[in-house]
């Protein structure tokens, strides 16, 4: 039971991967979907381990595949930072000051 807790895992890594490409080629509409489809995979992973847990070998495979997703997620944020201030633009806000 626990190998299906680390395929949920698995997946949200490939769903990560996949918005990070299409955030580089400035798809946000594909990566609004990739990132409903993180969140539904989310959510079966946190309903998943409320009645499994990893094993030892399993759990330091679960931290790799976090360390990636965080990564992703870091760049598709670096991304996304220029045309969510266009967008703030288009919807008439002004941009923040930093003092």
């Amino acid at each position: 039971m626990s190998t299906k807790l680390l395929n949920y895992y698995e997946a949200i890594e490939k769903a990560s991967a996949e918005m990070l490409a299409a955030a580089r080629t400035g798809n946000w509409d594909e990566v609004v979907k990739l990132e409903g489809a993180c969140a539904v995979l989310i959510a079966q992973l946190k309903n998943a381990a409320q009645s499994s847990h990893l094993m030892q070998n399993e759990a330091k495979e679960k931290s790799r595949i976090m360390q990636r997703i965080l990564l992703n997620d870091a760049e598709i944020r670096h991304l996304a930072e220029p045309w969510l201030e266009d967008l703030d633009h288009m919807m008439g806000g002004k941009p923040a000051m930093l003092h």
